[in-house]
């Protein structure tokens, strides 16, 4: 009982906990991560505070919005097919890839001529795999594998295929996790590899317009959809500044941010006018990218300097100094107390009501445990316990047998106590003439006494 008791009161501490935390916690938190909006999707967030006249950085990194112009025109979009045979080396080996130009590289010379690929796959999104007069050799699992390399996307497809020389097992199903496919040695067989969407059939057309990040800015009490617009920044290096002119310079985003891919903003000299909820908007309409980061910016009061007095006084070295001597006093001390935040005073008190509510629980089980107890107490008393009756034997039948049987037992028992007594009375006569030890008239006298009851 008492381990049940500890293990409800452990399970009552943690979802008091943790309806506290879902409770009495900062309002910027209560959206969750991942969710999604007409601006994006929320990846993250934070809370940053700084002092009133500092410099803050809220930090906006992504490797994906890294621009890299496509030059070439054909190596950022490539498909291949690779074959993992069924032996004992489990090898993998690379039998053809194709780029977005159209060019093929077939990897073995044995399938030049019986493999190919459809060259308008870039186009309509078909990147099946075509095998002519299949031999027994091309039996193991095929993937189909997809890079984009501009927008860092990767994709890959399964297919298994076995061959057989009978066209009666010849058969096309689905094993649970890729297609597998029995053909006919000598047929023609198209292993398929089918994906359309855009990315993978459109070129990147104007790509330094395919990529923009901005930064809003929410004031206290004003809802996302009104927020306020401060910069748009393009991947063409076309930078777009919003509000007045002090605003305009003191938020900034480096002039490298798309060759790093660092579109942090950098707020000079924050002022209490400047806290507020913060967003960084990332969207590369190409690639299909589009997330958003959050910031809670609050301005704390301005930390106090202790102003140094200029002396005109002559410095001296340490064995100079005339006032060695002295006593020294200590610096002053000043203490800051900076007033606590409404958030931090919420969690305060949402620990507070947890631990509360753990003490109510631990006097209710203390009072079932002893209530029990009183129960089992009550249930066993001593006082209330009767001895069972104990048991009677009548006897039925007549008087005479009764009777008979008495002196029958009668006589038995006489008899007994006579041989009883015979026998201690030779024990001690033995015991007598062991002691004296003398071989006389008198001990035959003692066997004659002894011989004497019997007769009798």
């Amino acid at each position: 009982m008492k381990n049940s008791a500890v293990s409800l009161c452990a399970r009552a501490l943690f979802l008091a906990q943790l309806l506290a935390s879902f409770l009495f916690s900062p309002a910027i938190c209560v959206s969750a991560l991942g969710q999604s909006d007409g601006s994006g999707v929320v990846v993250a967030m934070y809370n940053i505070s700084a002092p009133q006249g500092s410099q803050a950085v809220l930090q906006c990194h992504s490797q994906r919005m890294v621009w890299t112009q496509d030059r070439l025109k054909d190596r950022q979009r490539v498909a291949h097919w690779d074959l993992l045979r069924s032996g004992q080396n489990h090898a993998m080996e690379r039998v053809i890839d194709m780029f977005s130009a159209g060019d093929q590289r077939i990897y073995n010379g044995y399938n030049q001529g019986r493999i190919n690929m459809p060259k308008t796959a870039f186009k309509d999104g078909n990147f099946s795999l075509v095998i002519k007069d299949v031999a027994v050799s091309d039996k193991g699992i095929y993937s189909c594998n997809l890079h984009h390399h501009y927008c860092h996307l990767y994709e890959s497809i399964k297919v298994q295929l076995n061959v057989t020389r009978s066209a009666r097992k010849e058969r096309r199903f689905w094993d649970g996790q890729k297609a597998v496919y029995v053909v006919l040695v000598g047929s023609t067989v198209v292993l398929p590899c089918v994906n359309r969407r855009p990315i993978w059939t459109e070129s990147n057309s104007q790509e330094d317009q395919q990529q923009v990040v901005h930064w809003d800015r929410q004031p206290p009490g004003v809802r996302h959809d009104r927020a306020d617009r401060l910069i748009d920044l393009y991947a063409s290096g076309e930078r777009r500044h919003y509000g007045p002119l002090f605003v305009q310079q003191k938020m900034n985003i480096s002039a490298t941010a798309f060759s790093q891919g660092d579109f942090s903003l950098t707020i000079s000299d924050i002022q209490p006018l400047d806290q507020g909820l913060y967003s960084c908007h990332l969207h590369h309409h190409y690639c299909g990218l589009h997330e958003r980061r959050i910031f809670q910016l609050t301005v704390m009061p301005p930390v106090p300097q202790i102003p140094q007095e200029p002396s005109d006084e002559p410095q001296y070295l340490p064995n100079e100094d005339p006032n060695t001597n002295m006593v020294e006093v200590p610096p002053h001390v000043i203490n800051v107390i900076l007033p606590e935040q409404r958030n931090h005073f919420l969690q305060q008190l949402g620990y507070i009501l947890a631990t509360l509510l753990l003490l109510a629980l631990i006097v209710l089980a203390i009072v079932l445990l002893t209530r029990q107890r009183k129960r089992q107490g009550l249930d066993f008393d001593p006082r209330k316990v009767e001895s069972p009756p104990l048991p009677t034997v009548t006897y039925v039948g007549h008087t005479s047998c009764v009777k008979k049987e008495c002196e029958r037992s009668i006589a038995d028992m006489k008899s007994s106590n006579q041989e009883e007594t015979k026998l201690e009375y030779k024990n001690n006569i033995l015991k007598e003439a062991e002691m004296s030890k003398l071989c006389s008239p008198k001990a035959i006298d003692l066997d004659r006494e002894m011989e004497k009851p019997s007769l009798k």
